[in-house]
């Protein structure tokens, strides 16, 4: 059976946290661009939104950062949301297309 690393209890938290708008989860939707965790339990992520103007730009990452920061293990979350490259559909996993009906 494979380690269930910090990383992948980081993974698992993002997929609890959803775009208003689209009903799938913002890691699968491809919002999250980078998940870095160090050998100190630091957690970095990198994201995006679907557009600057959408309006949870202030609030989804905050609760990803506080999601995050509930887990056991984890010393500190860095949210960082960034615009480039910027988001396209193309970005989505193949289960976030299939939930939208896409594929």
């Amino acid at each position: 059976m494979a380690e269930f690393t910090l990383q992948n209890k980081v993974i698992e938290i993002l997929r609890t946290c959803y775009d208003p708008e689209i009903p799938v989860n913002i890691y699968d939707l491809g919002l999250v661009y980078e998940v870095e965790v160090n050998d100190q339990d630091h957690v970095k992520i990198v994201m995006t939104l679907t557009s600057p103007m959408c309006p949870v730009a202030e609030s989804l990452p905050e609760e990803v950062q506080f999601r995050i920061e509930e887990i056991e293990s984890v010393k500190s979350v860095a949210v960082e949301v960034v615009w480039e490259p910027p988001w396209h559909p193309g970005m989505m996993s193949d289960d976030a297309k299939l939930e939208l009906n896409m594929l």
